[in-house]
């Protein structure tokens, strides 16, 4: 790669890695419920369609299209999951990011109330069809903001493993479960992640998940101090990290599939922060300007991070 030509700035529009993300947004826009319906099941079976759910539920005011489509089809095992999906996406930004201790009251109350809803469409999809992995995607969102426990979160995993087991959408729900923050313990997440990353096909995203432990687990760390640095820069750590690229991302069985773009974004954020900057570069490489706002929102402004991080990793700093 010549050195001397500028690098563009990095692409956080998810329809640029997956351009079906844009037209599903622009036919939920346009209440084309049928097209929608016509390219979800005409996927193959093993497609994750949580991750084409979660694009539609994000669609503002989509919700008004979906509660007319359920009322007239009451078993359209779609629709619920879509407007379940959207319901409990209503409630988590009613909520917003912030800590527990910054949300007030009355944010809680209509939260839990949109998520007790959404978890009433879901429910009623999963008695539909036991088999449909979105639904039983979405459900490990209601569980975690329903503060349901880590047991029924994972029997909703178990009943969604049962049909899909490298469920990635799904692997990676839970274990943000399975973190200290909602109530885990580090030893079931990296321990979780592990499983995953050695139980799914070489090449596979599954390997991903390893990453993503660790960098919630470096966030959870305190961020003066060493505490961070000395964390990424264990030999364990990295060697770990070098092991899951190579059965992923790096692999070269590996193509891309819904996801790739966090998961490519997770080992470079990580390889740049071990000072791995070679093994950081194959990742920048691999993204080719793609970006996700996760993991870079974890380093702060997420443009600012990606460029800064991939210039040093391609000797442009």
């Amino acid at each position: 790669m010549p050195t001397d030509v500028p690098l563009a700035p990095p692409d956080f529009e998810l329809a640029s890695a997956h351009p079906e993300a844009g037209w599903l947004r622009q036919a939920a826009g346009a209440r084309d419920w049928a097209a929608i319906r016509r390219y979800v099941d005409g996927l193959p079976y093993g497609a994750d369609r949580a991750f084409l759910v979660r694009v539609i539920a994000e669609v503002p005011g989509v919700e008004h299209l979906l509660r007319e489509v359920v009322a007239a089809a009451p078993d359209d095992v779609l629709a619920l999951t879509a407007l379940g999906s959207r319901e409990t996406e209503i409630g988590w930004e009613i909520r917003t990011a912030a800590r527990a201790q910054d949300v007030s009251r009355e944010q809680f109350r209509q939260m839990h109330e949109h998520l007790r809803t959404g978890e009433q469409l879901l429910i009623r999809a999963t008695a539909l069809d036991p088999t449909y992995d979105a639904a039983w995607a979405a459900r490990l969102n209601t569980s975690r903001g329903l503060q349901l426990g880590q047991n029924e979160a994972r029997r909703r995993y178990d009943r969604l493993a049962a049909h899909h087991p490298h469920h990635f959408t799904g692997q990676a729900r839970l274990l943000q479960q399975l973190c200290p923050k909602w109530g885990g313990s580090w030893e079931a997440a990296h321990g979780f992640a592990r499983a995953c990353l050695l139980g799914a096909p070489e090449g596979a995203l599954n390997g991903g998940l390893v990453a993503e432990a660790h960098i919630e687990h470096w966030l959870d760390l305190p961020s003066s101090g060493n505490a961070r640095t000395d964390y990424l820069r264990q030999p364990n750590v990295h060697a770990e990290l070098v092991e899951a690229a190579g059965r992923s991302v790096l692999h070269p069985g590996h193509r891309p599939t819904y996801g790739w773009v966090t998961v490519q974004g997770c080992f470079a954020a990580l390889f740049s922060l071990t000072g791995d900057t070679a093994r950081a570069a194959a990742h920048f490489r691999a993204l080719g300007g793609l970006a996700s706002e996760y993991p870079w929102s974890y380093l702060g402004e997420p443009a600012e991070q990606y460029v800064r991080h991939r210039s040093a990793a391609l000797g442009r700093g």
